[in-house]
């Protein structure tokens, strides 16, 4: 491949659902592509036939995790849909144990029924027991519809003598934010507050109870804010792409991707992210450097603050309509192994001490993982294990955004989502995995 400095032009016409792109590059004749839909396998296609063209980065399909060892002792539990209206999987899995046995709630992202439950006698098998909210009965203050709503990381807490249900919608302006609903029963049926909790970009809820309270935790969502921005930047400047890219692929992916900003800017949210995908994997493989890069040259200040995406904490009122006081930040992305962001918060405690669980990096990626940090008070300050406590493998990729519950022996089982390999990515299934934790003083080790 010839590594001479390369640029494009990028346009861009909607065709119904299709898009056609004529790519032309600095250095030679125009390519023309035709992108068949808004879903994330079409742009896949899109960026192998354009890494073909133009050597820019692979699809995230063409990963492959080399083995470390032995195989980690997780065990598969759902690994194909149990039921035709569950149409992504069970990703972002919350386990609630109580005196009915095992519930499970999970992501539903733009499906007609909103956060499928699932009930399980013994923690092991699953069966379908409806959805949250069914197909025409979405809150009202929430975007329903095919690529245009997005249901993700529900969780249920047991508050008093109710269920309460926390999790994440984009609101009528396609902000996302935090909702809560109430059931006197996990099953339901659901009512929701008829208001989101939060709004500005923040997903990813998690209820608990610190001396009788409830307690709100979440992620400030700012990592899907830079992307475009950076894409504008070295748009605007295209000498900083050999200064915070090494490799060649690297380089190209940006170029493109600063081409294609203009147009991203104008797709719904789901879409500009596909399309800046390849660039965020790119600035994953450089990130260290990508980051100093732009913090010592001054440029972009926003956007080097918005890769970091905290996770807050803050108490609820005792009707779970309100927050009371002001959040503290209680974690953030600061390990090379994160990248540019965490999410997903499950925090337990264990052994008079509280264990914060958080997935890290990006969730499409086989660098994806789960990590873990220990505190003795809720709210902090944490002290972080080094690295991932769980990461890919060659059978499961990318897992993710756990959950605690005790096993069937009473100890505590930790609760996950993983994708088949060869696949990932929005919409595609993800199965439900188990693991036994073991806790000590500072650690915590899978059994």
């Amino acid at each position: 491949m010839i590594s001479a400095p390369l640029s494009f032009a990028v346009d861009a016409l909607a065709e119904g659902e299709a898009t056609l792109f004529t790519v032309r590059p600095s250095d030679g004749e125009p390519h023309h592509y035709r992108v068949a839909g808004g879903d994330p396998l079409h742009y896949e296609q899109f960026f192998e036939e354009l890494s073909r063209d133009f050597g820019t980065r692979l699809p995230r399909h063409f990963d492959t995790v080399a083995p470390a060892g032995n195989e980690p002792p997780w065990r598969p539990l759902i690994t194909t849909n149990l039921s035709p209206r569950i149409l992504a999987g069970y990703g972002d899995p919350a386990v609630l144990k109580d005196d009915d046995g095992y519930w499970l709630v999970a992501t539903s992202n733009d499906a007609p029924d909103a956060f499928p439950i699932l009930h399980s006698e013994d923690g092991e098998r699953w069966e379908p027991r409806g959805f949250v909210f069914d197909e025409g009965h979405t809150p009202d203050w929430t975007m329903a519809g095919v690529q245009k709503a997005d249901f993700w990381a529900p969780e249920m807490a047991r508050v008093g003598d109710e269920y309460w249900l926390s999790y994440t919608a984009r609101d009528r302006n396609n902000v996302l934010c935090i909702g809560l609903a109430r059931s006197g029963h996990p099953a339901g049926p659901w009512i929701d507050n008829g208001a989101p909790l939060l709004g500005d970009s923040v997903i990813d809820s998690h209820i608990t109870i610190l001396d009788g309270e409830p307690v709100l935790l979440w992620k400030r969502d700012t990592n899907s804010h830079w992307p475009r921005p950076l894409a504008a930047l070295l748009r605007e400047q295209p000498h900083l792409i050999p200064i915070l890219f090494d490799d060649e692929r690297d380089r190209r992916t940006a170029a493109f991707s600063a081409a294609v900003q203009p147009w991203a800017n104008s797709r719904r949210s789901m879409e500009r992210f596909f399309l800046m995908q390849p660039l965020i994997r790119a600035a994953l493989a450089n990130w260290s450097k990508v980051r100093r890069a732009l913090q010592e040259s001054g440029l972009g200040p926003q956007i080097v603050t918005d890769m970091s995406t905290p996770i807050l904490a803050q108490k609820l009122s005792q009707d779970g309509r309100a927050l009371i006081g002001e959040p503290t930040q209680i974690l953030a992305n600061d390990l090379d192994w994160e990248g540019h962001l965490i999410e997903g918060p499950w925090l337990t405690r264990q052994h008079d001490r509280y264990w914060l669980f958080y997935a890290g990096n990006d969730f499409t990626s086989p660098s994806y993982g789960i990590g873990v940090a220990v505190a003795d008070s809720m709210f902090g300050p944490y002290m972080k294990q080094p690295e991932p406590l769980l990461r890919s493998t060659p059978t499961w990729l990318a897992p993710g955004h756990a959950s605690v519950a005790p096993g069937i022996d009473g100890r505590p089982q930790l609760f996950f989502h993983a994708y088949h390999p060869g696949t990932g990515g929005y919409n595609e299934f993800r199965a439900l995995l188990t693991v036994g934790l073991e806790f000590g003083q500072d650690r915590v080790t899978l059994r």
